[in-house]
């Protein structure tokens, strides 16, 4: 993404998970860890996804350390593809091994990555508090996505757009009415916000802000 990624090889439960990490300018000083997840495995979906490197800008701007990672069975992690379930223990190795306990932790996905996000999020919530949640073109048509606690909601960004062709639309406010959840819908939007990242980061670091 820039001069200052890192590349880094982690601990998986499946065998080495391949991430990248970017810093703020001023790590020391990093608000804390998120953690961003990638849209399907079979079909192409990788941590170098333009909208996951979106969400990635966006937290890095924030003063976030964004770390992105594959998950199993998608370029140089090892394992197969598992049905959302072996990839949300993917999701919580990456956790932790770069979020300490101690330190503010934020959760991202696109898509797929959501559908992740959303169920790790259900595991993590009993032990571990988190800053914040950042779900885009959730794959509620597609999988069961978790609801989220209502002590996160305040602290959740739902971003969809008006006319997504891979999730309908309908199908994230079904899964977000009955938790009074707000979603936001960028007019016209597609799955992939052609033509919108700009709109998406700046949606994002407007949220983040906010934290």
């Amino acid at each position: 993404m820039n001069a200052q990624t890192e590349s880094l090889t982690l601990r998986g439960p499946a065998g080495a998970i391949e991430a990248l990490l970017d810093r703020p300018a001023a790590d020391g000083a990093a608000r804390g860890t998120a953690v961003i997840a990638h849209p399907h495995p079979q079909f192409g979906g990788t941590m170098s996804n333009k909208v996951v490197q979106t969400l990635a800008r966006a937290c890095v701007q924030c003063g976030w350390r964004a770390v992105r990672f594959n998950f199993r069975g998608v370029g140089a992690s090892a394992g197969q593809y598992d049905h959302g379930q072996g990839e949300q223990d993917d999701l919580l190795a990456v956790v932790a091994q770069q979020a300490a306990a101690d330190q503010a932790l934020l959760l991202a996905g696109f898509s797929f990555g959501a559908f992740v996000a959303s169920q790790a999020i259900a595991r993590l919530h009993p032990q571990r508090a988190l800053a914040g949640a950042v779900l885009v073109g959730t794959a509620a048509s597609r999988f069961d996505v978790a609801p989220l606690p209502p002590a996160l909601h305040a602290q959740t960004l739902v971003v969809h757009g008006e006319h997504d062709e891979t999730v309908p639309l309908t199908s994230v406010m079904d899964w977000a009415r009955p938790q009074l959840l707000p979603v936001t819908v960028v007019p016209g939007g597609g799955h992939f916000f052609h033509g919108q990242l700009p709109l998406l980061k700046g949606l994002v670091e407007r949220h983040l802000r906010a934290l």
